[in-house]
């Protein structure tokens, strides 16, 4: 049986989430990983048994890669996943797809062009809370969705961005809280929504922060062209991660998501709950952060089994770039302190 030959580039704390789902599929074979910083690609080469580079355009020209994963800090998202594009490997890119909208565009057009399949990662929309209540909203018992709000409240400390070289910048990170922390939360609202956006109505401002420049709270209206308002509220100087927060008023009841754990009660009593399996635990690494879940490995099992069938991802550049059009359009309304419309 022939094997996808993988590359991964960028070594760093979201490394394992990509690392161990590739080693654990035996149509998949990781034969050469990437960092700009020695140490770490030389440490992540000999712990899987593959070539390391420093140089991601050097991995390109000496490896025969199928498909590379993109670990990378955000503003080099789009110019490493157009150079695969060109060169015919398929992408599987973390979030967010890159630090503007054009950038984004130009991923996709690219990819298109040259019959290759992106991939972006949001993996927390296969949490069992966020399929609960899809399926729900899809079979018409939660009835039309009415109104949302979702909160995000985290702790991410001066220290914190000290000890990153690109966090916490408009260049690399491209934004604070939204862009990084909310960005997940802020997907899973629109992918149950399913609508295209109307306007956005926001504010950022760093409030509690002394050595960035970028927003640590953010709050306002995304309204949707069905009708649907939903209001968000996210800051990252609270004193721990406190558990993600979305509701949706619908028609026949009230769908919560708090953490992992959703909760849909209707309107003529009737309950349902869903969790993440507790027995559903993966092995990832040391570092590795509970909030990233257990789901890297599904979507990363769904991007190879599509890749396999000949047919598209469930998170495909196109479908990434609707959350990456909301992302960029609150930082707009921030910035200009007006109403963008769509």
């Amino acid at each position: 049986m022939s094997k996808f030959r993988v590359g991964i580039i960028g070594c760093g704390r979201i490394f394992p989430m990509h690392a161990v789902p590739v080693k654990n599929r035996e149509d998949v074979e990781l034969v050469a990983v990437c960092d700009i910083k020695e140490d770490r690609a030389k440490s992540a080469g000999e712990k899987y048994n593959c070539s390391y580079y420093t140089d991601y355009m050097e991995m390109f020209d000496k490896e025969d890669l199928d498909v590379i994963h993109i670990c990378l800090p955000h503003y080099l998202h789009a110019p490493v996943s157009i150079e695969a594009a060109k060169r015919e490997i398929h992408i599987l890119t973390e979030k967010p797809m890159s630090i503007t909208y054009e950038d984004a565009v130009e991923m996709v057009e690219t990819a298109k062009a040259n019959n290759v399949t992106l991939g972006v990662i949001f993996q927390n929309r296969y949490n069992a809370s966020t399929q609960m209540i899809k399926k729900l909203l899809e079979n018409g018992e939660l009835g039309a969705i009415k109104a949302g709000k979702l909160s995000v409240t985290w702790d991410r400390s001066d220290e914190y961005y000290k000890n990153s070289d690109w966090k916490g910048t408009w260049d690399k990170e491209g934004g604070g809280v939204i862009i990084d922390q909310a960005i997940h939360t802020m997907d899973i609202m629109r992918y149950l929504i399913n609508d295209e956006i109307d306007y956005i109505d926001a504010t950022i401002s760093n409030r509690a922060h002394s050595f960035i420049d970028v927003e640590d709270a953010a709050e306002g209206v995304i309204k949707y062209k069905n009708g649907v308002v939903t209001a968000f509220h996210c800051i990252n100087y609270y004193t721990y991660d406190a558990p993600v927060e979305i509701e949706l008023h619908c028609e026949n009841g009230i769908a919560k998501i708090v953490g992992d754990r959703g909760t849909i009660k209707l309107n003529n009593g009737i309950e349902y709950v869903a969790d993440n399996n507790p027995q559903e635990v993966i092995q990832y690494d040391t570092g590795a952060k509970s909030y990233w879940g257990v789901n890297h490995i599904k979507q990363v099992d769904n991007f190879y089994d599509s890749l396999k069938e000949g047919k598209q991802p469930d998170i495909t550049g196109e479908e990434a770039l609707k959350t990456q059009k909301m992302i960029v359009a609150i930082y707009d309304s921030g910035k200009k302190k007006e109403r963008i419309v769509f």
